[in-house]
C-alpha cells in the first residue's frame, strides 16, 4: 500500500478511550469558566473627579471626559488650531478641571498653552510611565483609560517652568542651535583649506579667531602670496612669521576657494544671528522677577569681555538678581552654565521635595535594575536635559581647580575613572545648586586643604571602626 494512502487511513481512524479513563483536556475545557479580569483601580479613592484626557497624535487627537458629562464622552478632533480651540471649549463645557496629556513629540505644546489659557490644569505625563500602566490598549480607548487613571491620581505631573522662563529657554536653545551651525561652518572652512594644503590650523589654534578670519578674508579677496598673508599675524600668535608663511603656501583650487567663500559667508551669517539672539536673551532676562531685595545698579560688578562671539552681557549681576544667590561662587559654574540652569529649572524648587528628587530628575543618580534581589546594572537613566549636560561640562573645569571641589574631583577620578567621576561631581553640583536656590544660602569655599584634612579624618575614623570589628588596635606612627 502506498505511504500516502496509509497516512490518510490512519487519520480517519479514531482512537477509543481506555476503560476507566476520561479525556481530561476536554473535561477541563467544558468545565472552565471565563475568569473575570480584575480591575486595577478597584478600591482606589477618587482624587480628580473632573478629569479629562487627550491621546495626542500627529493628524488627530482623541479626547475623553468623565461619564455623564456629554452625550459622547469620547470625541475625535483634528490637529489644526481651530480644532484645538474647539477641544478646549468642549472641556470647559463638560466642567473639566484638569486634563492629562502624553508628551508625544512636540504636538502637545500648543494644546497645553490653549488649555492653560482656558483656566484648566494640563498635566503632562511621560509616555514611558503611561505605557507601563496596565489596562486596555488601542488607539481609541487609550484616552479613556488615561482619563480613568487620572481620576484616581495615578499619574505624576512632569515639570514645566513658567511662561517667562519658557521664553528664555527657547531663546537659549535657539542660540545653541546657531552655535552648533556656526561650528559646522568652521569645519567646512578647515576642510577647504586642507584640500588646498593650507596648513593654517597647524600654526594657529583657532582659525575662527581674529588672525584666522583676517587671513581667510584676504585669501578670498585674491591675496595668495604667503609672505603678505603672514603679515596679517596678530602679535599674540606664538608662531613666527616665517612659520606662518610656510604654512600658507598652498595649491590654490577654484572650486575649494568657492567652498571656502560659502562657508565664510555662512559663518558670518550665523554670528549675526547669534548676536540678535543675545539681544533677545538680555531683554527677556530683564523681564524676569527679582528675588534679590534692594538690587541696585551698583551691584553689577561682573562683565563678559566683548568679542566677536560674545556680546557684552552683565550676566553675573542679572543672574544674582533673578535667582537671589550667586551660583558663580560654586567652582566650575560659569555665567553660561548658570544661565542654562536658570532657564531649565527656574527658581521654584518646590517641584522637587528633596535634593535627591532633583538629582534623580536630572538623571544623575544610579538607576538600579534589580532582579531576584541582585543588582544587574546601576548606570544612570538616559535623560535628555540641558541642565544635566551643562553641569557635566562644568566638571571639566575642576581638573586644576585649587578648591575643595576640585580636590574631590581629582580623588574620584583617580579612584573611579573620568566618566564616573564626572557624573558624581555633576550630582554634587546639582545638590549644591538645589540648596542655594531653595534656602537662599551662599556657597562658602573652605579650600583644598580643609577638604584634604576632613577626608583624612574620615579615613582614620573608618579604619578605626574596621579595626575594632577585627579586634585590632591602631597605633599612630
Amino acid at each position: 500500500m502506498p505511504k500516502s494512502s496509509r497516512t490518510a487511513k490512519d487519520k480517519k481512524q479514531k482512537v477509543a478511550p481506555v476503560a476507566g479513563t476520561t479525556n481530561n483536556r476536554k473535561t477541563k475545557k467544558k468545565g472552565r469558566r471565563p475568569s473575570a479580569s480584575k480591575d486595577p483601580t478597584a478600591g482606589l479613592q477618587v482624587t480628580n473627579p473632573n478629569a479629562g484626557a487627550v491621546d495626542i497624535g500627529c493628524a488627530e487627537h482623541w479626547a475623553a471626559v468623565p461619564p455623564g458629562r456629554a452625550e459622547q464622552t469620547l470625541r475625535q478632533f483634528g490637529c489644526f488650531t481651530a480644532d484645538l480651540e474647539a477641544m478646549a471649549n468642549w472641556f470647559v463645557k463638560c466642567r473639566v478641571d484638569t486634563v492629562i496629556l502624553e508628551a508625544t513629540g512636540n504636538y502637545w505644546i500648543v494644546l497645553y498653552d490653549l488649555l492653560e489659557d482656558r483656566g484648566l490644569k494640563p498635566i503632562v505625563v511621560n509616555p514611558r510611565y503611561a505605557k507601563n500602566m496596565s489596562g486596555k490598549k488601542g488607539d481609541i480607548p487609550d484616552c479613556q483609560w488615561m482619563q480613568r487613571l487620572h481620576t484616581y491620581g495615578l499619574f505624576a505631573n512632569s515639570f514645566r517652568p513658567k511662561e517667562q522662563l519658557r521664553i528664555l529657554r527657547s531663546y537659549l536653545r535657539q542660540r545653541e542651535v546657531l552655535t552648533c551651525a556656526a561650528s559646522q561652518q568652521i569645519q567646512h572652512m578647515q576642510h577647504a583649506l586642507t584640500e588646498m594644503n593650507v596648513q593654517l590650523a597647524n600654526v594657529i589654534r583657532d582659525i575662527s579667531g581674529e588672525t584666522g578670519l583676517r587671513i581667510i578674508d584676504a585669501i578670498l579677496a585674491g591675496q595668495h602670496d604667503s609672505q603678505e598673508l603672514a603679515c596679517l599675524k596678530d602679535p599674540r600668535i606664538r608662531a613666527t612669521r616665517q612659520e606662518l608663511a610656510k604654512a600658507l603656501q598652498g595649491h590654490w583650487k577654484e572650486e575649494q576657494l568657492f567652498a571656502l567663500e560659502q562657508a565664510r559667508l555662512s559663518y558670518q551669517h550665523y554670528q549675526e544671528q547669534i548676536l540678535q539672539c543675545d539681544e533677545r536673551i538680555e531683554k527677556q532676562m530683564k523681564v524676569l522677577e527679582s528675588r534679590l531685595p534692594g538690587a541696585t545698579e551698583q551691584q553689577k560688578t561682573y562683565e563678559i569681555k566683548s568679542t566677536a562671539k560674545t556680546p557684552v552681557l552683565e550676566l553675573r549681576s542679572e543672574l544674582h538678581r533673578i535667582i537671589g544667590v550667586d551660583l558663580l561662587k560654586i567652582p566650575g559654574v560659569g555665567p553660561l552654565t548658570a544661565q542654562i540652569v536658570l532657564s531649565e529649572i527656574g527658581t521654584d524648587m518646590s517641584h522637587w521635595p528633596t535634593e535627591k528628587h532633583f538629582a534623580s530628575w536630572l538623571g544623575l543618580c544610579p538607576d538600579h535594575r534589580i532582579s531576584g534581589g541582585r543588582i544587574l546594572a546601576r548606570s544612570t537613566r538616559p535623560v535628555v536635559n540641558r541642565a544635566r549636560n551643562a553641569l557635566r561640562i562644568a566638571v571639566y573645569s575642576l581638573e586644576r581647580s585649587k578648591t575643595g571641589i576640585g580636590a574631590k574631583y581629582r580623588r574620584l577620578k583617580s579612584k573611579l575613572g573620568a566618566p564616573k567621576a564626572i557624573v558624581a561631581m555633576a550630582h554634587h553640583l546639582a545638590r549644591l545648586i538645589y540648596r542655594m536656590i531653595k534656602f537662599g544660602q551662599d556657597y562658602v569655599e573652605k579650600g583644598m586643604d580643609a577638604y584634604n584634612t576632613k577626608y583624612k579624618e574620615q579615613r582614620i575614623h573608618w579604619l578605626r571602626k574596621q579595626a575594632r570589628e577585627l579586634g585590632i588596635q591602631l597605633m599612630a606612627a
